[in-house]
Parts: structure tokens; sequence; C-alpha cells
């Protein structure tokens, strides 16, 4: 073990600099996931609703005067109020449901790169805290450090998770044709419909679960970071002065 010097100054100076960055980053990261959990668990209840609604109604189809009317056997006023999927009798997808689809897959894009360079940044982090180890000013807060970055780590394998689910549960609402037309005819048939939305919204509440736990373990890092950061300032000054 050695004691610090102005040899190894500069090293403590960066790493001072990503404790102070990185920490106050992380405060959005503890909050972020959390916004997204609550739109991706409407968007599974309104999947539910739907599914709800055709796992009983007996569909009837009827000539609209005004193709814009509300199709009332397949509208459930749940989901209208969750997210404001209306079916029309002149339309097809509702186009509410459409832009959810394409969220999806937004989501799903930003996940994936944000949990791929997370995971870079944090086996990189190991490596450079292997470096700390002979310092002594900074043993007892080792295990500070190697906690954030292991809850960084898992966060990202879990952002890398998110986005296959969310990926997935848009593909899977692909496979549904919800055009009023085919629904009925699915409806009258083998209500195969509504166990695919059942399955989509379980996809979604599953990524909106791992977006919880995601942010608990960026949040566990606050405390952390700022006992990390207290003791490398110290050992910082003590070599300045």
């Amino acid at each position: 073990m050695t004691t610090p010097s102005r040899e190894t100054s500069p090293l403590l100076e960066a790493i001072l600099n990503l404790a102070r960055a990185h920490g106050q980053h992380e405060r959005f990261y503890s909050s972020s996931p959390l916004e997204t959990a609550l739109r991706l668990q409407r968007h599974g209840r309104m999947l539910h609703a739907l599914a709800d609604r055709w796992s009983t109604v007996v569909p009837t189809p009827r000539s609209a005067a005004n193709p814009y009317e509300g199709a009332d056997d397949l509208n459930s006023e749940a989901a209208i109020a969750l997210d404001g999927a209306l079916f029309m009798e002149g339309g097809g997808r509702p186009v509410e449901i459409t832009a959810m689809i394409a969220e999806l897959r937004t989501d799903a894009e930003g996940f994936a790169r944000g949990g791929e360079w997370l995971a870079a940044a944090m086996r990189s982090s190991w490596e450079v805290a292997a470096s700390l180890l002979e310092v002594d000013a900074l043993s007892d807060v080792m295990g500070e450090r190697h906690r954030i970055i292991t809850n960084d780590w898992l966060a990202a394998h879990m952002q890398s998770v998110i986005a296959a689910l969310l990926l997935r549960a848009a593909e899977m609402l692909d496979h549904v044709d919800l055009a009023p037309e085919a629904l009925r005819a699915d409806l009258a048939a083998d209500r195969v419909s509504p166990a695919r939305m059942r399955s989509a919204a379980e996809v979604i509440a599953r990524a909106a679960d791992l977006c919880c736990q995601s942010a608990e373990l960026v949040h566990d890092n606050e405390r952390r970071w700022r006992m990390f950061r207290e003791r490398t300032e110290q050992v910082v000054s003590d070599l300045s002065g």
C-alpha cells in the first residue's frame, strides 16, 4: 500500500471529477425510469381493459351513418380514459394504439443504447478502481465505490432486458388485427385477440417492474457517491496543501 503523492494526484483529481459529475448525473436516472414505468403501466392497463371487454362482449357489426361513430361493442371506457384508445366504425387500428406501439419501439431503442453504453462504462470503471487499491487513504470507501459500479452494471443489464421486452411487446401487438371488421370476426370465433392483448400487457408490465428496480439500484448509489466524493476531496486537498 502507498500514501498518496503528487504523482497520484492527477488520477485522484480525475476520480474526483467523475464522482462529482456522475453522482449528479445519477440523480436523474434514479427518477426518470420511474416516470417511464408509470407510463408503461398505463399502457398495460389499457390493454387489459380492452381484453376484459373483448372476453365477454357479443360483437355487433352495424352500418354506421358516420365513419367516425364509436364502435360500442369494441370500446372500453377504461381504455379510452387511460390512453384515449377509441375504436371507430370506419377506422382501422386506433391511432393511439399505433402511437403506443411506435413509442414502445422508440423506448426499446433508447434502453438498448443506454444499457450498452452503461455496461461499457462500468467495465472501464471496474478497471480504474483497481488502481485505487494501492491508496491507503481511500481504503475505507472502496466498498462504496465498488457497490456503485456493480449497482450501475446491474442497471445496465436491466436496461438491455427492458429493451428486449418492449420490442417484443410491440411485435406481439403487431400480430393483432385491430380493424373493427377483423376484430369482430375474431371475437365471434376463437377470441384470440384478448389473449394476445393480455400477453403483451404482461410483457410491458415486466418492463415497468424492471424500470423501477433499475431506479432503485441507482438511487442506492446517492449516499455512497457522497461518501466516496468527500473522502477523495479530503485526500486531494491534503495533497494540494
